[in-house]
């Protein structure tokens, strides 16, 4: 196995994604990779498995530098704050996980009956909340359409070429493309999504909006800041079929401002801005703008 993996090396492949690992030997995965990591320690190996969360977690002990998790199936408010409190506190040691919005195999009653909103709020998190994220071709067409009765994507590429003309879609105005592409700029620029341990809840009036923050703080190199404070905050509206209007309460201790303070907030993605402090009222319509994505402006009272 290490010889194959090492020709696909010589291809230029530095990403393996290994489908249903935990059906064979942790031993084994445990030597492959670290065989490989030995001598190429920038290659990265995806652990595929959906099973039981203690062998999840186990392979990524033995070596696998990135995870499927349940991300896909947790779309409540009180879901995601379970689980995203979990693969920040209690495994972010060890296992590092890879928030995917949907696969061939995965297409969750979410994103079937959800519209254009289910979608943008799934990519939003996905792409702030964790450190990692992964979309599968047709996300961005809004493809929603399972076998009946299953949550597999019907007709996708392990039965048939999918041809999809995107920049048709992009055109007719029913492509999440230039969203995504919006998202990944934002994470290119904010160094705070790229870390997996500093994610923070803060809270809500309404059961449906979930409210969290990443934060960096400011690093010293030879009595210097490295870097400026980077704090983004997201506010959801997770129900795809309303517009939910409610009290945001920041913890502002955990995004090192004091009590107190008054702040400039900017959406990243509209360009709008507003003056926020401890409590603000938002208002997310899932027909327009289930999602803000804001940048805090310090300094700014």
């Amino acid at each position: 196995m290490t010889r194959i993996v090492r020709h696909w090396m010589k291809q230029g492949v530095r990403i393996f994604r290994v489908d249903n690992p935990h059906t064979k030997p942790l031993m084994f995965w445990e030597r492959l990779i670290g065989d490989i990591n030995a001598t190429d320690p920038d290659v990265v190996f995806l652990a595929e498995a959906f099973t039981r969360p203690a062998m999840m977690q186990a392979l990524a002990m033995v070596g696998f530098q990135q995870s499927y998790s349940y991300f896909t199936w947790r779309n409540t408010k009180a879901e995601l704050e379970e689980f995203l409190t979990s693969v920040t506190r209690e495994t972010a040691d060890f296992m590092r996980p890879n928030l995917f919005v949907n696969t061939p195999d995965i297409l969750t009653e979410y994103l079937q009956f959800g519209g254009p909103a289910a979608f943008t709020v799934r990519a939003t998190i996905a792409a702030t909340a964790g450190a990692t994220w992964g979309v599968y071709s047709g996300f961005e067409l809004f493809e929603s359409v399972a076998r009946p009765g299953a949550e597999e994507a019907i007709d996708n590429e392990k039965y048939e070429v999918k041809p999809r003309d995107f920049a048709k879609a992009e055109a007719d105005g029913a492509s999440l493309a230039l969203y995504l592409g919006i998202l990944n700029r934002i994470r290119a620029e904010h160094p705070a999504l790229g870390q997996l341990r500093n994610l923070a809840f803060h809270w809500s009036d309404d059961d449906s909006v979930l409210v969290y923050s990443k934060h960096l703080e400011s690093r010293f190199i030879d009595g210097r800041a490295d870097d400026e404070h980077d704090t983004i905050l997201v506010v959801a509206n997770v129900d795809s079929h309303s517009v939910r209007e409610t009290t945001v309460h920041l913890d502002l201790a955990a995004i090192d401002l004091p009590e107190g303070a008054s702040f400039e907030v900017e959406d990243l993605v509209t360009g709008e801005r507003w003056t926020w402090g401890e409590h603000n009222y938002v208002r997310l319509d899932a027909f327009t703008q289930p999602v803000h994505v804001l940048r805090v402006i310090r300094g700014a009272r």
